[in-house]
């Protein structure tokens, strides 16, 4: 509000500037005759100029055709006056208004003071008298939101408990820091919260601001470092200032990783300008100088790539991992997104919150939105439990494609390929559920299997993996056992089952032949923050083994869905021609599939009356998402795949 009224009152200074100017040079001068003093005492006399009116030493009035005259008169001309009295003509005398000494003083000097604040101003302006001046750059860039603006609380967090209870000493101490001072105790003076994306970590930030009432600056970690050398250190150095003039108050860097980066790792090594940040940074967290009542709050979803002088006990005591909720945690995400929309009250938001494996918070408010969003194109008043399917469907496995024209016989190789994934699924103990199999082109793909976990799963065995890859092979066997004939559909399944038994291999010690050893050391340049070489460190013999180890578990997984799917053969092709018919089958129809050509095999299954509870993002072993399977790519999209 001060840079707009300062703003106003400058742009109200230049107006009336120019009205003055206007006013003074812009007089209205109208097409007077400019007379010698001889012709008017000429046209004196010879009676032409009956009236005239002196003003000073100028003489003006109007000649017999109407236009109006001047001249200029010597004032040592004592006999004008009789003259003109004697010729009959009517005078008036007008007083001169002379402007005071000011004005002329002022009048004289306004260019040049003009031309001066001018130069002024922009100087001001250049050294960072307005926002985001010229030579400002050195100033921090964070946003100061005072005590009161802040609105959120911890009411507005939830799924995070056990970060939120990390997090209640750091509002104790802004609110009574003698509490922990009388007892010798140390608050702590930083504190890193280390998730996931979309996981609520800035939002958990703004919670500690609400709740402790004090002042709350926020910036970004790329806002510190810019093309001018030393400029991100000024820029902590001033974000510390204003700190220390506002404690007790929360400092909230974002993305810290992009300014915190281990040192040395750059691609030219040495000294550049982002390690001179992070050393100001270091030296103003835990320095000479003590900054009391300044908490510092950082936010990162890469903690592995900080340096450790950042993350050592003085300057990040503490580390929060703020993860992605569990079942719990998203019933309640979903309550509090839900109240602000008018929702159906007869949705049970205890299905939705098992149906929705893996979402974090983000995904949870974009699953309300995009609900909120078709109930408005379908002209709908509420959001109903439909909507919320569909919108789930939509994030999960994408957008339908309805418009995609695909002619018979694509239509039915993909209703095999979808049908033998779900097969082989659904034969196979120790396996996911299948939710729902569909041959509706979503995303990039032309038909998916969908999975979903009935229990919380923090590991997997090894079992589990080889049928998570025999379900990856499902589809390419199908389409070969079928139609004598293989696609480019199975691509990306190729690809994710061979990326599965080398990590099985490589990373998990799954091999009999290799035993429980891990291959190939990881070289990670921190600095691009990506992997961009793998450390070999064993024989080439030994990767001939590893090489053979792998193509031993997809051989015997190739063999293993062969014999499934042959055995099998009359239940795949009844749920190939009910894809056919109804293009989206769930888990129900494919039971009363199996009740009715293969009785035997009913009893036995794994029902799921309820979707499931926890996923793939949820089991940090597994890297892949293993609840949804996009297939029956085209070919310019077979290696890719969207990504639950």
């Amino acid at each position: 509000m001060n840079t707009f009224y300062k703003n106003l009152s400058m742009w109200l200074v230049i107006g009336l500037t120019m009205i003055l100017l206007f006013n003074m040079f812009n007089k209205p001068q109208g097409s007077s005759t400019s007379l010698t003093y001889s012709q008017f005492m000429s046209s004196v006399q010879s009676k032409a100029i009956t009236r005239v009116t002196i003003s000073d030493d100028v003489i003006s009035g109007t000649l017999p055709d109407g236009k109006p005259f001047h001249t200029i008169y010597p004032i040592v001309d004592r006999d004008l006056i009789p003259i003109l009295r004697d010729a009959g003509v009517d005078i008036t005398v007008k007083e001169v208004q002379k402007e005071s000494w000011l004005m002329q003083i002022f009048i004289s000097w306004f260019p040049m003071l003009l031309l001066i604040a001018v130069w002024i101003f922009f100087m001001r302006q250049m050294q960072g008298g307005g926002k985001g001046g010229a030579l400002s750059f050195g100033k921090t860039r964070a946003k100061l939101m005072e005590q009161g603006d802040n609105k959120v609380t911890f009411a507005d967090v939830a799924g995070i408990d056990e970060a939120e209870q990390e997090l209640e000493e750091i509002i104790d101490f802004l609110k009574d820091p003698q509490k922990f001072t009388t007892l010798g105790g140390r608050i702590p003076k930083g504190v890193l919260l280390a998730g996931s994306p979309g996981t609520g970590k800035t939002l958990l930030a703004r919670a500690i601001a609400g709740e402790a009432d004090v002042p709350f600056f926020s910036i970004s970690g790329s806002d510190f470092v810019e093309m001018f050398v030393g400029v991100g250190a000024s820029r902590v150095r001033d974000l510390f200032n204003q700190g220390k003039k506002h404690a007790p108050c929360i400092i909230f860097i974002d993305e810290i990783d992009a300014v915190g980066r281990h040192r040395g790792a750059g691609l030219g090594g040495g000294h550049d300008e982002r390690e001179q940040t992070l050393n100001q940074l270091l030296v103003e967290m835990d320095g000479f100088e003590s900054n009391e009542g300044v908490i510092i709050v950082a936010a990162t979803n890469r903690p592995d790539v900080l340096d450790p002088a950042l993350l050592r006990p003085g300057r990040f005591d503490r580390q929060v991992v703020v993860p992605v909720p569990d079942v719990g945690g998203r019933k309640k995400i979903l309550e509090i997104y839900a109240k602000k929309t008018k929702m159906d009250p007869q949705v049970d938001l205890e299905i939705l919150a098992r149906g929705t494996p893996g979402f974090s918070g983000a995904d949870l408010e974009n699953l309300i939105n995009e609900a909120a969003l078709l109930a408005a194109r379908e002209n709908k008043k509420i959001i109903d439990l439909d909507l919320l399917e569909r919108a789930k469907d939509k994030i999960m496995m994408g957008a339908e494609r309805k418009s995609m024209i695909i002619n018979d016989k694509e239509k039915e190789v993909t209703a095999y390929h979808e049908a033998g994934h779900a097969l082989v699924a659904r034969l196979l103990p120790d396996t996911d559920p299948i939710h729902k199999v569909t041959i509706i082109p979503r995303g990039r793909a032309l038909g998916l299997t969908m999975q979903l976990p009935l229990d919380e799963k923090y590991t997997h065995s090894k079992t589990f993996l080889e049928h998570t890859i025999c379900i990856l092979f499902g589809g390419r066997i199908a389409e070969k056992i079928v139609f004598n004939e293989i696609t480019t559909g199975a691509g990306n399944d190729l690809e994710r089952a061979t990326e599965l038994a080398r990590k099985m291999v490589c990373e998990w010690g799954m091999s009999d032949e290799l035993g429980p050893l891990t291959y190939g050391k990881k070289e990670e340049q921190i600095f691009l923050g990506r992997e961009i070489n793998q450390h070999r460190d064993f024989s080439d013999e030994t990767a001939k083994k590893i090489d053979g180890a792998i193509r031993d578990i997809i051989t015997t997984a190739v063999n293993q869905v062969t014999e499934l799917l042959t055995n099998y053969r009359d239940i795949l092709n009844k749920m190939a021609e009910m894809l056919l018919e109804k293009e989206t089958i769930n888990l129900e129809d494919i039971e009363g599939i199996i009740r009715e050509l293969r009785p035997e095999l009913a009893a036995p299954v794994k029902k799921q009356d309820k979707p499931a509870e926890t996923a793939a993002a949820d089991q940090p072993i597994s890297e892949e998402p293993n609840f949804t399977m996009p297939e029956a790519d085209k070919p310019s999209d077979s290696t890719t795949s969207p990504e639950a």
